[in-house]
């Protein structure tokens, strides 16, 4: 049972609920967790906003769900395996792309750098080496997609974080973590 309720449309203030009403419109549903986020507007607005802004940078949408898949798996959040598995298909990856994301790799050398450094900043804290640096350079790992997977890893923690505290209920097809990964 949720341990943070998710605010209703029609209990929300008139900003938050044409917020959340532009969300439902875009998704054809209000998510649970952007409903849960929906208690604190400023989080709320602050998380769309930052992930507009991640849309519209230099990792590809594809980049941006393996980033969120390895995260959710390393943070063990079901909620977000699960969102993120559905958003999976709809941005072209397979159900092999998925479970590759979920352990640390990719098919394609570029995305497998990508992953591997998200896992490092998760895993780390943030306190990444030196060499993990080089790695992902040599790999093709700009300045600017680090700084860029530095926010995604962020994003995704935060949502990582809020649905473990609140318990929210998936409404997205069930992926558990595989715990043992």
């Amino acid at each position: 049972m949720t341990r943070i309720a998710p605010l209703t449309i029609d209990q929300a203030d008139a900003t938050t609920a044409a917020v959340l009403k532009g969300v439902q419109a875009k998704f054809g549903m209000l998510p649970n967790l952007v409903a849960t986020l929906a208690r604190a507007p400023a989080a709320l607005n602050g998380y769309l906003q930052l992930a507009q802004a991640l849309g519209g940078g230099g990792l590809s949408a594809r980049q941006r769900e393996l980033v969120a898949l390895a995260v959710a798996q390393e943070n063990a959040c079901e909620y977000c395996l699960s969102a993120h598995a559905a958003a999976a298909r709809g941005v072209g990856l397979t159900a092999n792309d998925v479970d590759q994301a979920r352990s640390g790799q990719a098919a394609d050398a570029n995305d497998a750098a990508i992953v591997r450094l998200a896992l490092q900043v998760t895993r780390a804290r943030g306190a990444v080496t030196d060499d993990d640096l080089a790695a992902a350079r040599q790999a093709g790992v700009d300045d600017a997609a680090i700084v860029e997977v530095v926010a995604n890893v962020a994003i995704n923690v935060f949502t990582n974080y809020l649905n473990r505290v609140a318990d929210t209920v998936i409404d997205f097809p069930r992926l558990a973590p595989n715990l043992a990964a």
